[in-house]
């Protein structure tokens, strides 16, 4: 789609309005956020278009419309699907060697899980390798519920920050401030850090990581503005 407005305005319901006309999401819902200052966010992406619409470069637009077209319709649902990962943690899962990366992961992962012991009052059981190993139901049904509590727009930021790092857990620690996002991002890539420590760096898994990391720090923008 081409670019054919000239001014881009903040209504005042927090919607977005080009030239005067309201803009919609793709389900033809109103594009309304919750706060002003979310609001100003989206407006500006929209300013910064160039001759043509690249939705890439639009992710907290895109946030906003999975919130209203996707999440709201049915927002246990959704929840029930990002609170999966709390399942399968990317804290629970330890290197079998070598010491140093045991004790990376240990340093960078132990503080995070010992927060959610003490948010939750859950237990959880770390294991060596990568073979499946259930959590006690009572911890994965406690980390559900506080997934399930959130709202749609949260539950759409919360969703990069989750898929990139693979952790409920360090996700919710973000979200109730109990760690901060670059803490979060080098704890999500200690193993791929080590890889890249002991064989070199490859071009194209930099670029993979460089897309990640843009997404995982449009959905801390999306709930910081929130």
């Amino acid at each position: 789609m081409k670019r054919f407005w000239t001014e881009v305005t903040v209504t005042p319901g927090n919607g977005i309005a080009l030239d005067g006309k309201p803009v919609r999401t793709p389900g033809r819902a109103p594009l309304e956020v919750p706060t002003a200052a979310l609001a100003e966010a989206i407006a500006e992406e929209w300013r910064r278009v160039g001759e043509e619409v690249d939705p890439r470069t639009m992710q907290l637009t895109g946030l906003a419309n999975a919130a209203i077209d996707r999440i709201a319709p049915d927002p246990e649902a959704f929840a029930a699907g990002l609170g999966a990962y709390g399942e399968t943690d990317l804290l629970y899962y330890r290197a079998e060697s070598p010491n140093e990366l045991i004790e990376r992961q240990e340093a960078a992962w132990d503080p995070l899980l010992d927060w959610a012991r003490t948010r939750y009052d859950v237990h959880f059981e770390p294991a060596r390798g990568v073979m499946h190993h259930p959590q006690p139901p009572a911890t994965t049904l406690r980390l559900h519920e506080a997934v399930a509590a959130l709202d749609p727009f949260r539950l759409a930021g919360m969703t990069p920050v989750v898929t990139v790092s693979g952790s409920l857990v360090a996700a919710l620690a973000l979200l109730e401030g109990g760690t901060d996002a670059e803490s979060v991002w080098r704890a999500a890539h200690i193993d791929e850090d080590w890889q890249t420590e002991q064989w070199g760096e490859d071009e194209l898994a930099g670029q993979v990581r460089a897309t990640r990391r843009a997404d995982f720090d449009a959905g801390m923008r999306f709930l910081s503005l929130l």
